[in-house]
């Protein structure tokens, strides 16, 4: 085994998740940030990873699960507190001099962002430049996984009852497996020079209207998967009701994003850097085809 040991911050989440079992399989020692023991660390610590049970908005956790890594992969959940957590990072890892980040951030993130949580993923990237550390910035578009179980948008079920309400029109975007994404994460963290600095737009291999990407699940499902495109203000409605109005905030703003071809784009990182093309929507569905039914 390797002496190398890195921190996943979101390790029982999509891509944290992911890049711990690519990593403990290539032979890494494996830290993971985790918010409470449970049973997704527990299945973790079975496997010989380090558990460490903090909050990226305390300090005091943060610095010690930094110390004596050879790069840390950070990840923030769509919530209040980004730019708070990422100071505390930066800092916790300057003092640690960990070699190399690799940071979480999200395609539309810019400095003109109406969305909360994309503008403050575009001050966070800032915040990690401003440090002096290594960085890599990772930019993707919307996850397959939300698919599965996105943010608010419950829409599985919808898949189930055969009826899917959004409010995306024309615009286009190439659903990204977070598999993929981890490939990457772990590539980079392995070798790490030839990418700092950099800020790397992630996407899945083929673009789809979400009207396109609900006639391609009725296909591999068999049954007809119903899109109705409802109004923004609706939709907006819909999340209220669910609670979590920061992120009401951000889905109802990515919405006008999205048809603004701000997620648009197909891969060109993924593939050239891991030597692997992303898998597309058809087969990410068959593989989570359960989910469905």
């Amino acid at each position: 085994m390797s002496s190398k040991r890195f921190l996943i911050t979101g390790a029982t989440g999509a891509t944290g998740g992911k890049t711990v079992e690519l990593l403990l399989e290539r032979g890494y020692h494996v830290r993971a940030f985790v918010h409470q023991h449970d049973e997704r660390s527990a299945l973790l610590e079975k496997q010989g990873v380090e558990i460490v049970v903090g909050d990226l908005l305390d300090f005091t956790t943060v610095r010690p699960a930094l110390e004596d890594v050879s790069g840390a992969y950070f990840v923030y959940p769509i919530a209040p507190g980004l730019i708070e957590a990422t100071a505390y990072f930066a800092q916790a890892a300057k003092e640690a001099k960990v070699p190399a980040i690799v940071n979480m951030s999200q395609i539309s993130a810019r400095r003109e962002a109406k969305s909360h949580a994309a503008f403050n993923h575009w001050v966070a990237e800032r915040v990690f430049d401003w440090s002096g550390l290594a960085v890599t910035h990772l930019r993707p578009t919307f996850f397959a996984t939300w698919f599965l179980k996105g943010p608010l948008l419950n829409m599985a079920q919808q898949i189930k009852d055969g009826l899917v309400q959004l409010p995306f029109g024309e615009g286009k975007h190439a659903p990204i497996a977070p598999e993929d994404q981890a490939r990457l994460i772990a590539s980079i963290l392995e070798h790490p020079s030839a990418h700092t600095g950099k800020t790397y737009p992630l996407f899945g291999p083929k673009e789809y209207t979400y009207a396109e990407a609900f006639e391609k699940i009725s296909q591999i499902l068999g049954r007809q998967i119903t899109y109705e495109r409802i109004s923004l203000e609706a939709f907006h409605e819909q999340l209220v009701k669910r609670g979590r109005p920061f992120v009401a905030q951000h889905l109802v703003e990515v919405a006008k994003d999205h048809a603004a071809g701000i997620f648009s784009g197909t891969d060109e990182a993924i593939e050239h850097m891991t030597g692997q093309p992303p898998m597309d929507l058809e087969t990410y569905i068959r593989k989570h085809r359960e989910a469905f039914e």
